[in-house]
């Protein structure tokens, strides 16, 4: 079974990825997907219940033994574990220095997380 997947933090990115999974990951993995989005929806709102989804949805995965999807991943603090949105509560910079990367600040506890960008290939 293949399902698209497409990426929140970078929107223009879209990856196509093979789950084989049981059913009762496939169903965790669908109410992951549903808790995600309407903590995205809730979060200018009710900014307590959107990180309460959040939580639901992390213990979930945990519970069930599935890995958050990278979009997902990206969408919580590593540092407080708070639920995180560009433009809300987070800063999203892109540093050319060393090696490219951008670099996604928290507003809540000031934690920084790093992903690294791929270089273009060179002709």
């Amino acid at each position: 079974m293949k399902v698209w997947k497409g990426n929140l933090i970078f929107p223009s990115v879209e990856v196509l990825v093979e789950v084989a999974m049981n059913p009762t990951q496939r169903i965790a993995l669908q109410r992951i997907r549903i808790l995600f989005r309407l903590a995205r929806e809730m979060i200018h709102e009710d900014p307590s219940l959107a990180q309460r989804y959040v939580d639901i949805a992390r213990r979930i995965a945990m519970k069930t033994k599935v890995r958050l999807p990278r979009e997902y991943r990206r969408m919580v603090c590593r540092h407080c574990k708070s639920f995180i949105l560009p433009g809300v509560n987070c800063r999203v910079r892109i540093k050319p220095r060393r090696e490219p990367h951008v670099v996604i600040t928290c507003l809540n506890c000031g934690g920084h997380m790093r992903i690294p960008l791929k270089r273009r290939g060179r002709s």
